[in-house]
């Protein structure tokens, strides 16, 4: 019969622990803590980053949305040509149904938007606030965003077929 090294026996409570190691037990009471530090410091710019594409994704499709509510509203103040000068044989624009026109569009589209006539040309004017799913983690709770377009109208033929 071989002899057994000596140890811990059976039913011992010390049996596998680790041998006393007084250097490990004050380097692990010294950095206790520094895992979360560490992890604090790692997900919060994680969190900025995933709510920057999720919510500049957001802004970007409200914004490409408000450009076409622009070009429409524009679109529609353009239409407005002033009958009386119509009668005396001259296309002119209506200015103030013109005005009234495109901002009664962007009222309904709903991002009231602001337009101006400069000769023929109107143009528009539409600013919506984006409020923000995840960046608001670090402070931002709205994004803005704009999108101006102009429209002409244009009328008669300029060149035989």
């Amino acid at each position: 019969m071989r002899a057994q090294p000596p140890g811990p026996r059976a039913g011992d409570p010390t049996a596998g622990a680790p041998a006393h190691r007084p250097w490990a037990h004050a380097a692990s009471r010294a950095e206790r803590g520094s895992l979360t530090a560490f992890l604090v410091l790692l997900v919060v710019p994680l969190f900025a980053l995933v709510g920057l594409v999720v919510d500049e994704g957001r802004a970007m499709a409200v914004q490409q949305a408000a450009a076409v509510e622009a070009e429409q509203a524009a679109r529609a103040g353009a239409g407005q040509v002033s009958i009386a000068d119509l009668r005396l044989g001259r296309v002119e624009l209506d200015v103030p149904a013109a005005l009234a026109a495109a901002e009664r569009y962007t009222v309904l589209a709903g991002h009231p938007g602001t337009a101006t006539v400069v000769g023929s040309t109107v143009t528009v004017r539409v600013v919506v606030h984006v409020p923000t799913a995840i960046l608001g983690i670090v402070g931002v709770t709205a994004i803005t965003v704009s999108a101006t377009a102009s429209a002409d109208n244009v009328h008669g033929v300029a060149e035989a077929d």
